[in-house]
């Protein structure tokens, strides 16, 4: 069985590969996969689980999920989305939706970067300072 750090290698390998400006290759990715389960190399588990980690973290990169208070209109969502590919590139994507339990203001989260601009937030760091 391959260790796990040699599955983690070769995956990084085969990622750089699947990657393409910036955006995964959907159909490079099939085929790899594919080809692993078709051949079941030495130590494929672990191959894969190293690859779809590798895979999960560069979509949740490209990916921007914006939370506001109340719904955004067309100008505002623009902003946002023109500064996101800005600071991330022209690959991201941003998916919008209402979380009334804001009060106020956003948040976005692009991959581990999580950007709280809510009342709520604001409210709780008040309320710790005072506790």
């Amino acid at each position: 069985m391959k260790s796990g750090k040699e599955a983690a290698r070769i995956a990084k390998k085969i990622f750089s590969a699947t990657v393409v400006d910036g955006k995964v290759d959907v159909e490079a990715f099939r085929k790899v996969v594919a080809k692993l389960a078709d051949e079941k190399p030495r130590g494929y588990l672990n191959l894969i689980q190293a690859y779809w980690k590798l895979i999960r973290l560069e979509i949740e990169k490209n990916s921007a999920v914006v939370e506001s208070a109340a719904e955004l209109d067309a100008g505002t969502k623009d902003g946002v989305v023109a500064d996101l590919k800005k600071r991330y590139g022209d690959q991201v994507e941003a998916s919008f939706s209402v979380n009334p339990d804001l009060i106020g203001g956003m948040r976005i989260r692009v991959g581990s970067d999580v950007w709280d601009g809510s009342v709520k937030n604001r409210l709780e760091r008040l309320n710790d300072k005072f506790a």
